[in-house]
């Protein structure tokens, strides 16, 4: 086990190095430019169509089983997680205030890249043997690049189905275990077991189920977590100033040890703030549009548009209040690092309460993280066996939640973050080679005199 994991360690260092980084961050810059900035020159018109999508048009009630809203939903309860409490310190912590610049620019392009992923999932999407709208890369990359490339989605799914049980079940599960522990003094054993309930309660019922929840659960929790964090920063407001400075300055200047905190050159700030930025949002990945070619639209780029919010949420305004937060306060010095990082933020700026608001948000925000990535598993699953070997994977699923409560899962998670990029690859391969099919659905869709208008 030393000796795999040795080798995880050294192949996890490979695919999340320079090259997949560049890669990333280049295919959603060559998105932006194709698309002539559309994803942030059409910002405006995709909180309109998200808001006017939360319950779907009768005309496309049989082009989905989720209204477009709730697709969106269910995308987020996948990524507004840990990596918005956890994920945002750590890259504080490692590579300095810089980090958060580098995640905003993460964010900006990956807007592009979810755009692009949505407009191919509902574009290329199938309907599988129950009669669900199934899609993702391992379909887009099939019915899009043609069936020499079918080995390629293929390895997708293979990744995602694997990675799934990892970053989005037994590491949820865990987290969420110790927070109450440590917070509430709840057994981890007696988490698992009430998770389990909670998750296979929620699974057998399917992606309308799943879209419910999660359509229910995560803006309840995203605004009372913006509005714990906008609390913070209104009491610190007099450091806000300090704190962005800094956060523009540590983006291009090497930041110094104080404190706690062991000094960053500005690669770690770069190197940290993208990565932690594209495992919060998932933009390349490959796994919002799994969920998004489950939406009741018949056109792709208004899904698509509805989908690179995601990533403007999570990032620029969820992973924002985090950062700031741990920066105005000071704590970033401390020496503490993770999830016990930002519940020292909120810790200091709402004595008595802080910490508790992070332990439940952190919970909740896992949970629903479990749901989606079901959702991501089953579709991966279902395109590699069919949907016959969809009830033994959720049986397995929810049988994984109170194992991973209670377990060490140091070696799962250094493997599914490993397949997580392993999982960005052929996505992102499709995605280049597809990117003239979203440019033209994307100038034909803005072409139309009044398409605008009459969208919304």
């Amino acid at each position: 086990m030393e000796a795999m994991t040795h080798f995880l360690g050294q192949l996890n260092g490979i695919v999340w190095g320079p090259i997949m980084l560049v890669l990333i961050l280049g295919t959603g810059l060559f998105l932006m430019i194709g698309l002539r900035l559309i994803p942030l020159m059409k910002l405006a018109m995709g909180f309109k169509l998200m808001w006017s999508g939360r319950r779907s048009d009768e005309n496309d009630k049989d082009s989905g089983e989720i209204s477009p809203f709730q697709a969106l939903m269910t995308a987020m309860s996948a990524t507004v997680g840990t990596g918005n409490i956890a994920g945002v310190a750590t890259a504080v912590f490692l590579g300095g205030p810089g980090a958060l610049f580098w995640m905003w620019c993460t964010a900006l392009v990956g807007m592009a890249t979810k755009f692009a992923e949505a407009v191919l999932a509902v574009k290329y999407r199938e309907v599988d043997e129950s009669g669900n709208h199934v899609g993702g890369p391992m379909y887009y990359i099939k019915n899009g690049l043609g069936a020499k490339w079918a080995w390629l989605g293929t390895i997708f799914a293979v990744f995602a189905s694997i990675a799934a049980f990892g970053i989005g079940n037994t590491v949820q599960a865990n987290s969420v275990a110790s927070v109450l522990e440590v917070n509430f003094g709840i057994p981890l054993a007696v988490t698992g077991v009430v998770l389990m309930v909670l998750v296979g309660a929620v699974l057998l019922g399917g992606v309308k189920r799943i879209g419910a929840v999660a359509g229910a659960l995560v803006p309840f929790m995203a605004i009372t977590y913006l509005v714990a964090g906008l609390a913070v920063l209104a009491i610190n407001a007099d450091q806000l100033p300090g704190a962005l400075q800094m956060v523009f300055t540590y983006a291009f200047t090497e930041s110094a040890a104080e404190g706690g905190f062991a000094g960053a050159a500005v690669w770690m700030a770069i190197r940290f703030g993208v990565a932690r930025g594209i495992f919060s949002n998932e933009a390349g990945l490959g796994s919002a549009p799994i969920a998004h070619a489950a939406s009741q639209t018949k056109d792709p780029v208004r899904q698509g548009l509805v989908a690179m919010l995601g990533t403007f949420i999570d990032t620029i305004i969820i992973c924002s209040i985090t950062g700031l937060a741990i920066i105005s306060t000071g704590v970033w010095t401390s020496g503490e690092s993770g999830a016990a990082l930002t519940s020292a933020a909120f810790a200091h700026a709402l004595p008595g309460i802080g910490n508790y608001v992070i332990a439940i948000a952190l919970s909740i925000f896992a949970f629903t993280t479990i749901l989606g990535w079901a959702l991501y598993g089953e579709r991966s699953v279902t395109y590699l066996f069919g949907v016959k070997a969809l009830m033994p994977y959720r049986v397995f699923w929810i049988l994984a939640v109170p194992a991973g409560a209670v377990l060490s899962l140091d070696f799962i998670w250094l493997l599914a973050d490993t397949l997580n990029a392993m999982m960005a690859l052929p996505n992102l391969v499709a995605l280049i080679m597809l990117s003239p099919v979203v440019f033209k659905l994307s100038r034909d869709y803005f072409s139309l005199d009044n398409k605008e208008e009459k969208a919304v």
